[in-house]
């Protein structure tokens, strides 16, 4: 009989404070991911993403590798991967305010 033990079988052994623990952080870790990670964690290659978006595996890659980009470029690439982008803003005194319309330029992918 082999060592290894699956991890459903571990995870049923956890007490049900760490199971909480580690469902938690999990949930934390996919809040914040990357372009290129989300992309990863979807199943999806750069070429994948560039016959949906309709644009060259170049594009793709540079647009994963930008600090900033224009709002519709983020929602083309979301879009592409099977989402929908939301985007709200948490204010500390009043809550959060989901934000629905942005200009956006119809056409080709902004530089």
């Amino acid at each position: 009989m082999s060592g290894h033990r699956s991890f459903g079988t571990l995870r049923t052994k956890m007490s049900p404070e760490r199971q909480a623990r580690n469902a938690k952080a999990t949930a934390h870790l996919l809040e914040e991911m990357s372009l290129q990670e989300l992309r990863q964690a979807r199943a999806q290659s750069q070429q994948d993403l560039a016959r949906e978006m309709k644009i060259g595996q170049p594009a793709v890659a540079k647009l994963e590798r930008r600090a900033d980009m224009y709002v519709s470029n983020l929602r083309r690439y979301v879009e592409a991967l099977g989402g929908t982008l939301e985007i709200t803003a948490k204010f500390p005194d009043s809550g959060s305010v989901s934000i629905k319309k942005f200009g956006e330029i119809a056409g080709t992918i902004q530089e």
